[in-house]
C-alpha cells in the first residue's frame, strides 16, 4: 500500500498541473468506489476549480473554490496520474476527470481498495493521528507511552501517528536500533528520541526518491519511485545486513511482514 512518501510525491506531481485549473467533465464507470454511496460526484464537480491539492496521512485531499473537499485514498493498487485525452485508456480506470485546459486526471485501482470519499465542509482528519513529519519527539514519547503493544505495531495504528505504513516502519526502526517486538511503554525517552528523528530522517529521503514502487505504484506523472533500491532491512529477508553483515529476518506481525536485524536490533 502506497505510504506517505508515496502519496506526497503524488500531490507534489498533481499540484503544478491542475490547481487552478477548472474542471469540465467527470465520469465515473462504477459509483460504489464513492463514499457515502449516494453522493453524484459528477454533478458536484462539474465547473468547479481546483483551489488546493495536499495529503493528509496516506489520503490525497483536494479543495474545490467554493470550500468543499473530497479525499482519494490508493488502497493497495491504486493510481492517480495525469494523461492527454486521446491515450488509450486502461483497464480497471474507475475515475477520469477532464479540466478545461485539456489535462485529463485518471484514476485506476485494479484490486479496489482505495477510492474516493466525499466530504463536503467536514474535516477530513477526525480519525487520524498527528502527522510524523512535525510531530515533536516529546509529543511521540507521550502517545506512545499510554499503550503496551509491540512498536511496530502502535506506529501502524493511523489514531496513533498518520502515515506510516509496512515499508517505513521497519525502515525507521533499523535506523532508531529498536527491536520491533519492544513494549512502547517500555522504551527510554533516548530510545523514543532517537526513532523520531530516525522517522523524519527515512520520510524525507523516501520523499526526494520519489517513493518506492514495489510493483504498482507510480507518482502523478506516471514515473516509478526509486527508494526500494535503498531499503535497510524491508524485503531484504536473509540478505545480509548493511551495518553487520548478518542475515536480515522476517517474522509476521499482526499479520503483516516485519523485516529486521537481530544483531543491530537487540529487544
Amino acid at each position: 500500500m502506497p505510504e506517505l512518501p508515496e502519496v506526497q510525491t503524488v500531490v507534489d506531481t498533481l499540484r503544478p498541473r491542475l490547481v487552478g485549473k477548472t474542471i469540465r467533465a467527470v465520469h465515473l464507470s462504477r459509483q460504489d468506489i464513492v463514499t457515502p454511496a449516494d453522493v453524484d460526484l459528477p454533478a458536484l464537480l462539474a465547473d468547479r476549480t481546483i483551489q488546493s491539492i495536499d495529503r493528509r496521512a496516506k489520503r490525497i485531499v483536494f479543495i474545490i473554490d467554493e470550500g468543499n473537499r473530497f479525499y482519494i485514498h490508493l488502497g493497495m493498487s491504486g493510481r492517480l496520474t495525469t494523461a492527454n485525452p486521446s491515450d488509450p485508456i486502461a483497464p480497471h480506470t474507475h475515475l477520469t476527470i477532464d479540466f478545461e485546459s485539456g489535462e485529463q486526471l485518471r484514476f485506476v485501482d485494479p484490486r479496489r481498495f482505495g477510492g474516493i470519499w466525499w466530504l463536503g465542509q467536514s474535516p477530513e482528519d477526525v480519525d487520524l493521528g498527528p502527522e510524523p513529519l512535525t510531530l515533536a519527539a516529546s509529543v511521540l514519547a507521550t502517545r506512545l507511552a499510554k499503550t503496551r503493544r509491540p512498536i511496530k505495531s502502535a506506529l501502524l495504528d493511523q489514531t496513533l501517528i498518520a502515515g506510516l505504513g509496512n515499508i517505513y516502519v521497519d525502515e525507521s526502526l533499523f535506523v532508531a536500533g529498536i527491536h520491533p517486538l519492544k513494549r512502547t511503554d517500555r522504551l527510554s525517552r533516548e530510545q523514543v528520541d532517537r526513532l523520531s528523528r530516525a522517522i523524519k530522517q527515512i520520510l524525507r529521503r523516501a520523499i526526494k526518491a520519489g517513493g518506492s514502487t514495489l510493483k504498482d505504484f507510480v507518482n502523478g506523472d506516471g514515473q516509478r519511485g526509486r527508494y526500494q533500491k535503498r531499503h535497510n532491512v524491508y524485503d531484504r529477508t536473509d540478505e545480509p545486513c548493511i551495518t553487520c553483515k548478518k542475515p536480515i529476518q522476517r517474522i509476521v506481525l499482526g499479520g503483516r511482514s516485519t523485516h529486521f536485524c537481530r544483531n543491530c536490533q537487540r529487544r
